[in-house]
């Protein structure tokens, strides 16, 4: 009944939506930010409306039937990774300053829940070993981006935190990878030692 749910093609459309409004969103969001931020650095800035806007793109050729492996690769770590990333950030920010704002608390929801989708379509994706290390990389890449150069997302309260948000970020892309290479590549496996031992 689960799988049925999320390959129902009425449930596929109204999350490509919610997804690509959310997106759209994001990317506004991060406006005043991008305006500051050198053209170089412009695609590692908005991290979560990128994410969101992999997972996007996956759901628009799973709609289709059709698989985009570096795509779903990229769209199962970086939506775990910041969606865990912003709840971590903002319940982080009402610890310090002891409350937070209506939309602190809608990020928490909506951040959480991209965590969560990224995940529950894993068992659809088609990624292999070459697939992951891409994103991998573009992921860990995005990381020196961020707390080298200094273009990590703004949150004031958390200003003379950085150095061990930066130290927490890193952890949370290798954690990441290890949850994607979990639910494709070793799950693939292990599928395929559990059906070779039925043969």
């Amino acid at each position: 009944m689960f799988r049925y749910v999320l390959t129902d093609r009425r449930v596929l459309i109204l999350l490509f939506l919610i997804n690509l409004f959310g997106t759209i969103y994001g990317f506004y969001w991060y406006k005043y930010q991008l305006a500051i931020t050198p053209s170089k650095f412009l695609i590692f800035v908005p991290d979560s409306p990128t994410a969101s806007m992999f997972f996007t793109i996956f759901l628009l050729f799973f709609i289709f039937k059709r698989n985009v492996p570096y795509i779903e690769a990229l769209a199962l770590i970086t939506l775990f990774k910041y969606g865990v990333w912003a709840v971590v950030m903002n319940l982080l920010t009402l610890y310090i300053d002891g409350s937070l704002s209506p939309q602190g608390y809608m990020l928490i929801l909506s951040h959480g829940l991209m965590a969560v989708e990224g995940v529950l379509f894993a068992r659809f994706y088609k990624i292999e070993l070459k697939h992951l290390v891409v994103a991998s990389i573009w992921t860990l890449h995005n990381d020196v981006i961020d707390y080298v150069f200094g273009m990590m997302p703004v949150y004031h309260s958390l200003t003379d935190y950085m150095s061990g948000i930066g130290y927490f970020t890193f952890w949370l892309s290798v954690v990441s990878i290890f949850i994607a290479y979990q639910l494709t590549i070793k799950r693939q496996h292990r599928y395929k030692a559990f059906t070779s031992r039925i043969d």
